[in-house]
């Protein structure tokens, strides 16, 4: 063989190895089209909004029907106002990121979200939906 059809043969052969790492490589999509999300960033990937829910879930110690109301089909249905729940933790979200940005001197990130460099769900909550009256859990059970 001549070195111009060896040339061309490595070349198409290592095109098709870039292309199939390339297709096979996960897709970073754009972010979905939410319904109802009226706090959080209209930006953020599926992923991310599911990591931010299971961050507060597991801070207040709750599953997603704790905010979310079930719809006509038995699943929850999640731009769904019906909880006061809900309405609650958006309440609770502006609340933190406000006290976050005025005393810790949070900034915002990429999506336009105020990074919690100071309080979360959990500093009040530990683990508990309603936190008693102001006092920290421990605090609270040994009373």
């Amino acid at each position: 063989m001549t070195l111009n059809k060896k040339l061309l043969i490595t070349m198409g052969l290592s095109s098709l190895i870039v292309f199939g790492a390339v297709a096979s490589m996960p897709q970073e999509t754009k972010a979905p089209e939410y319904k109802n999300l009226k706090v959080l960033s209209k930006k953020l990937t599926h992923r991310q909004l599911g990591g931010i829910m299971d961050q507060w879930a597991k801070a207040l110690g709750v599953r997603c029907n704790f905010c979310h109301a079930r719809g006509a089909d038995g699943k929850n249905d999640f731009a769904s106002d019906a909880k006061p729940e809900k309405l609650m933790a958006r309440e609770m979200f502006k609340m933190t990121a406000k006290i976050n940005k005025k005393y810790f001197k949070a900034g915002k990130d990429s999506l336009g979200m105020v990074m919690n460099s100071g309080i979360a769900c959990v500093t009040c909550h530990h683990g508990t939906s309603h936190p008693e009256g102001g006092m920290h859990h421990e605090e609270a059970e040994s009373k």
